[in-house]
């Protein structure tokens, strides 16, 4: 009976959830890691370099889904008499491909944009180590650059437009990243169910997270819990034992245990 019992706690655990968009989304968030995994192990420039193409092939489908569903408004424009001999007209016809051309314009800027901007973000945080608003601007500040030379948005004057874009486009991700921050931040009290957050999510069983809440059993409990202790927050059977099998298991949790 007992061998039975633990058969079905790991067959439990090898089939957490039978959904199949969620064991799609297991099995593509299993490879991101494992990429993720090896592409940290290369060299700088390896990882730049795969991270700025893969980042410049994600952009460019997306320009070119975005240039199909909306009109180009620079082809219907009228050329103005003169515009091979007027720079301004020319600057004012290049703005208007940059910001609304059609899906292959559309796809090489949003390839450069993306392309550059996580390249960049890629070397900063090799280099420092950590990311930061600081990092975020200086990439958003290569992309706007970028994009400003590519599409030609810049006239005659390119540097100077260049790094007008950049300080704009740096500008914008900045106040972006800080408004992330901002929103991204859990409440205090969730930072004691840090741990048994992503205990709970790795058995999938991530709905009982407010039952814990509700009786207090925080990241310091997890040690000293009990099947009378999750019983009495109306934990079902099944979900106590796996519960109690991943603490037993856990070596950080068994020696917490042990001493205490």
């Amino acid at each position: 009976m007992e061998q039975q019992g633990k058969q079905g706690v790991i067959v439990s655990k090898v089939l957490p959830n039978q959904d199949p968009v969620k064991f799609v989304q297991f099995k593509y968030k299993e490879l991101e890691d494992g990429f993720k995994s090896w592409l940290s192990k290369q060299s700088l420039l390896v990882e730049a370099f795969v991270v700025t193409a893969t980042s410049g092939v994600q952009g460019a489908a997306i320009g070119a889904i975005m240039g199909t569903i909306t009109p180009d408004i620079s082809s219907s424009m009228p050329t103005p008499p003169q515009a091979a001999l007027n720079p301004q007209a020319m600057a004012s016809l290049k703005q208007a491909q940059a910001l609304a051309g059609g899906p292959l314009i559309q796809a090489r800027n949003f390839a450069v944009m993306t392309g550059t901007n996580a390249g960049i973000a890629c070397v900063m945080k090799r280099l420092r180590g950590k990311e930061d608003v600081q990092s975020s601007m200086v990439a958003a500040f290569g992309s706007g650059a970028m994009f400003s030379l590519v599409s030609g948005m810049g006239g005659s004057n390119n540097a100077t437009n260049a790094i007008t874009s950049g300080l704009f486009f740096a500008l914008v991700q900045g106040g972006l990243f800080k408004l992330g921050e901002k929103f991204s931040q859990p409440p205090t009290e969730d930072l004691h169910y840090a741990r048994t957050r992503s205990m709970l999510s790795n058995l999938g069983l991530q709905n009982y997270e407010k039952n814990f809440k509700k009786g207090l059993l925080t990241d310091h409990t997890l040690p000293l819990l009990t099947d009378s202790a999750l019983r009495d927050v109306r934990i079902p059977p099944g979900p106590r034992l796996l519960i109690l099998d991943h603490i037993q298991r856990d070596p950080e949790l068994r020696e917490k245990t042990g001493k205490l």
